[in-house]
């Protein structure tokens, strides 16, 4: 097979973990390197910080996925004097290129909730909070049957079409047509004043809504008629089953709210941090939410949702003791960010192992193993 470059890799994280589906206030893809450069070993971590570039310098890493972006803010300077500048400076220094899929790998099938909620056991997954799929327009459009295909086509190339992974759909019929030229009409079938019968076909599609000025100019710039019978519809928002923030599923058995806190530590990486539980340690729960990274914006949802607890981190106080108020409120598990965002490493690493490994690539990938969480011992409350 060809070498593989490092812009490959970053293409099928890209179609994995879309940039468009990064927050507004999110800095994703790639922030240092030269994608055309060879492609040999990758190391995936959470933090862009320097313990990581010094683990892919000795590992010889051509390229470095994190999740944490390394310039989330806007910088004046990458001098080697600061922490962020000496990792630039050390990245370019070796040839290493940095990629970070963060909010965009949040959401998706096998992404950071997901692979949280299957660490923890939990199965039977759907969006705690599901995305709304992209809206779109069914459109009908009626051509001369000579010219149908011409019609569809940029139709089709305008982006029309696209369901999932296929693309070029459509449905056609065929049937008669009619009209009557008025008197200033330039037609090209038919004569003024008489009514003319076309055979003709009418030509089914849907299309992103964001597409319609697009498409309908494509219609109208390869159609012969004048004027173009059209109608597009607006079809209803529905849900995404398969991407939103957060998941929730339920274990194969219930258990105890304690020993299913001890069975979220043991899954989590050993880390300097603490689990806080908020609920009746005694309490049975079956049915999980879980967020990974900072999910006090699903505290909510997950209530309503009818989860017996959820799992997240970053929590605050007042969010949490005003959830515990609600009727039928979820227990509490809040775990150390670092923790809970690195179980996603281990399912990416197995996923371009997979993907690599069809192509016959000798292309090496690692996960590291530092604990990069930024606190580094804690003290519990006696008595």
């Amino acid at each position: 097979m060809n070498e593989l470059r490092v812009r490959d890799l970053i293409d099928l994280l890209d179609s994995w973990y879309p940039p468009g589906h990064a927050d507004s206030w999110d800095a994703v893809g790639t922030s240092v390197g030269d994608p055309e450069a060879p492609l040999r070993r990758v190391l995936l971590a959470v933090d862009p910080v320097q313990a990581v570039v010094d683990e892919a310098v000795a590992s010889e890493a051509d390229l470095v996925v994190t999740h944490h972006p390394l310039l989330l803010k806007g910088v004046h300077s990458v001098a080697a004097t600061t922490p962020k500048g000496r990792v630039v400076q050390d990245l370019v220094r070796h040839g290493i290129t940095l990629h970070t899929c963060h909010t965009n790998a949040d959401s998706p099938v096998l992404g950071v909730s997901e692979s949280l909620a299957l660490a923890l056991g939990v199965s039977e997954l759907v969006p705690l909070d599901a995305d709304p799929v992209d809206p779109l327009d069914a459109w009908v459009v009626y051509a001369p049957l000579d010219a149908a295909d011409a019609v569809a086509g940029a139709m089709h190339d305008a982006g029309a079409g696209e369901v999932g992974a296929y693309d070029r759909c459509q449905f056609v019929s065929d049937g008669t047509g009619s009209f009557r030229p008025g008197d200033t009409a330039d037609p090209a079938i038919g004569t003024t004043g008489a009514v003319e019968h076309v055979a003709e076909r009418r030509i089914e599609v849907v299309a992103a809504r964001r597409l319609r000025g697009a498409v309908l100019a494509a219609v109208r710039a390869a159609h012969p008629y004048e004027e173009v019978a059209y109608t597009v519809t607006a079809i209803a928002d529905v849900p995404d089953t398969t991407r939103g923030s957060g998941r929730i599923g339920v274990l194969e058995e219930p258990m105890r709210l304690a020993d299913f806190a001890a069975q979220v530590v043991a899954a989590l990486p050993t880390n300097h941090g603490v689990a806080r539980i908020a609920g009746d340690a005694g309490s049975l729960v079956r049915r999980v939410a879980v967020c990974g990274g900072s999910g006090d914006f699903l505290l909510e949802r997950a209530r309503a949702a009818g989860a017996d607890v959820y799992v997240t981190s970053d929590l605050r106080h007042h969010p949490v003791s005003e959830l515990r108020e609600q009727p039928g409120a979820p227990a509490v598990v809040d775990v150390p960010h670092w923790a809970a965002e690195w179980t996603w490493l281990p399912v990416l690493a197995h996923r371009l192992r997979v993907w690599l490994a069809a192509r016959g690539s000798t292309v090496q990938v690692q996960v590291s193993t530092l604990v990069t969480d930024p606190w580094t011992s804690h003290l519990a409350w006696s008595g």
